[in-house]
């Protein structure tokens, strides 16, 4: 069987420390890879590794399958211009157009084959509402790029594997938003993906409470009651492994841990609080629905300490071992469906 296409590699805000993890990447990756090639601007990468000293040859491609033959010796690039010089620290809607395209051309090189995943450095959402993009964050646009119905995002940490119901919304919203019927579908998309693309044969959810206590039996809220506990009965019906709804201040202890695959919590904090501090460092945003697989380090574009020499590759290295961990065995369920393997 012939190795799988290389990874494509969004280079994300240009001002932030995209362009610093991405180097650092190729220099722990180069001797074993996955291989991966960027899309980005080779002079912003360059000015990149001039001013903080990191000795990485680049490697500019026409095509990726190009990438595979340079990886070893040098980071392959996938030409696209930045508007102007970028200043460390200082988003500048100027280049919003190609931090997009950027996101938008890895996307379809997954789709055709070319990529066997797309991992995307982190992007700044207010220079690109400036620039005018139109979507909450990087999910919704590869959602909507991809035609997918339905996605769920899923952070993934040794130990921790988390799926918030509501994301990125004010907390006195998920009130409106919650219902039966999200915690369903959640869950079954949940139950699906690690199936199909972690290879847990009979995936077990733990699905938290809302309220203090898990509402105490009403005492605190009866959201449990309501929406919460029916939607588990339902789920349970139906034969998937789920049980709660749990309380969310003791779900996460190391104990409770191992009794589930995946925790379904109802709101961002509950999530990514129990995560970060658990595995900060290697924390990787996965998201579930997609017809192709992507990745992302599960941090922003740390502005505060931009071109400072100091940011930590580490998620960024995770996210890129995940996603070439996830096409293999996206692949080989492939092959074994074609050929009428069980």
């Amino acid at each position: 069987m012939p190795p799988l296409p290389p990874l494509a590699l969004s280079m994300g805000e240009p001002a932030g420390i995209g362009g610093e993890i991405t180097l650092k990447a190729w220099r722990a990756l180069h001797a074993s890879g996955p291989a991966f090639f960027v899309i980005a601007d080779p002079n912003w990468l360059g000015a990149c590794a001039r001013a903080l000293g990191l000795d990485v040859p680049r490697a500019p491609i026409r095509d990726p399958s190009q990438a595979g033959g340079f990886f070893p010796e040098a980071l392959p690039v996938l030409p696209l211009r930045l508007a102007g010089d970028v200043v460390p620290g200082q988003p500048d809607p100027r280049h919003g157009a190609a931090v997009i395209e950027a996101i938008r051309l890895g996307v379809a090189l997954a789709q055709e084959g070319r990529a066997s995943a797309l991992v995307t450095n982190p992007i700044h959402k207010h220079a690109l509402y400036r620039a005018g993009f139109r979507h909450p964050g990087h999910t919704e646009f590869i959602a909507e790029l991809t035609g997918a119905a339905e996605v769920a995002m899923l952070l993934a940490a040794p130990g921790l594997r988390v799926v918030p119901l509501t994301i990125h919304v004010p907390l006195r919203t998920v009130f409106e938003r919650l219902s039966e019927d999200l915690v369903l579908r959640t869950a079954r998309l949940t139950a699906r993906a690690l199936a199909a693309d972690f290879g847990i044969a009979a995936p077990r959810l733990a699905i938290a409470g809302l309220n203090p206590h898990a509402g105490e039996g009403g005492e605190m809220g009866d959201e449990e009651i309501r929406l919460i506990a029916p939607a588990v009965l339902r789920l349970q019906k139906e034969g998937l492994l789920v049980s709660g709804p749990l309380a969310p201040d003791t779900m996460f202890t190391a104990r409770a841990r191992a009794r589930y695959d995946a925790a379904l919590c109802m709101y961002h904090d509950q999530a990514l609080i129990p995560l970060k501090t658990l595995a900060i460092d290697e924390g990787v945003n996965v998201t579930l629905g997609l017809p192709i697989i992507r990745t992302s380090p599960d941090h922003g574009t740390a502005l505060d300490i931009a071109g400072k020499g100091v940011a930590d590759p580490a998620s960024l290295i995770a996210a890129l071992r995940l996603a070439a961990e996830l096409a293999a065995r996206r692949r080989e369920a492939e092959r074994r469906g074609a050929r009428g393997l069980t």
